[in-house]
């Protein structure tokens, strides 16, 4: 089989990125991927990833796979739940404090730190508009975490989600309220959903 097609059922098999490791798996060096890519059959999009030259960059899925320790939260989480009505131009994470971030994600996305043990809380999976699943925080975790946010994401992006949230027919006050005891904004949001709802 040639080279070219073991790309392409690897592409295929994940969500169009080809990592390095996978393509090992597959027998394919680094030494014929950077050959590949010089003869434009492939297209480095980040370090150990690449894509087939006629295939879209899956932008959110190649920030996830740089790390299990990334989950997409804040606005990106709003994209991701269809809270948003628009693609943020940065992408936004959350790791755990003390955690180390690969520099080329650091570089990229707006990274928002947490405790350990709060981490994993709200902790879901989303499709990306590529149809792609990546970690992400639920939609009650999200509003909490913009509501602590409020003042780095700003009170107009903060205003529009909760409005959105308060309409959104999968709405779940109940866990909603147990998220933001534990991440200390029940009495921020409380005051503003009265408002709203």
């Amino acid at each position: 089989m040639k080279f070219e097609d073991i790309m392409t059922q690897i592409a295929l098999a994940h969500g169009g990125i080809i990592e390095t490791s996978v393509a090992a798996e597959n027998g394919v060096s680094k030494a014929m991927l950077s050959k590949l890519c010089l003869q434009g059959k492939l297209l480095r999009i980040a370090r150990g990833q690449y894509i087939l030259p006629d295939d879209i960059q899956d932008e959110l899925l190649s920030i996830s796979l740089h790390s299990e320790a990334l989950i997409f939260s804040h606005e990106t989480a709003l994209f991701l739940h269809g809270i948003s009505d628009r693609t943020p131009f940065v992408h936004s994470l959350t790791v755990r404090s003390g955690h180390a971030v690969p520099t080329s994600v650091k570089e990229e996305c707006k990274i928002y730190y947490i405790k350990p043990e709060l981490f994993r809380l709200g902790e879901t999976t989303r499709k990306t508009p590529f149809g792609n699943d990546v970690p992400c925080y639920d939609l009650e975790r999200t509003m909490c975490d913009i509501a602590r946010s409020r003042s780095r994401i700003g009170t107009e992006t903060f205003l529009a989600a909760l409005r959105m949230y308060a309409r959104h027919p999968k709405k779940d006050l109940n866990r909603l309220n147990l998220y933001a005891k534990q991440l200390h904004v029940a009495g921020i949001l409380r005051q503003y959903l009265e408002v709203i709802l």
